[in-house]
């Protein structure tokens, strides 16, 4: 098992994302990303958009145990994040999301 907040760090250095239910909508909807990471919390017309048309696209879809908060911690961000969209891993390890 990954340490999520690590490998988020990494990828915040390293990778090529978006971050916000809008990014994560169009990205699932063209098919772009390769995983879409979603809050515990993520709102709930949101969730299922994204999940729609992830499965439509066959894009990766995983909902993380931590609440928009922690996961804004692991990217330094001062705003809680509901969803990333990881269209390049770059050095981190997230795509071993996909496998768990």
């Amino acid at each position: 098992m990954i340490d999520l907040n690590r490998q988020l760090k990494i990828l915040m250095r390293t990778g090529k994302f978006s971050i916000g239910t809008s990014e994560a909508i169009e990205s699932a909807r063209s098919g772009r990303a390769k995983i879409i990471l979603l809050s515990s919390n993520c709102p709930e017309p949101e969730r299922s958009d994204i999940s729609q048309y992830a499965k439509i696209s066959e894009v990766h879809l995983h909902v993380c145990d931590t609440s928009g908060v922690d996961l804004a911690a692991a990217c330094g961000k001062p705003y809680p994040v509901s969803a990333i969209s990881v269209y390049e891993p770059g050095d981190s390890e997230i795509l071993q999301l996909v496998k768990a």
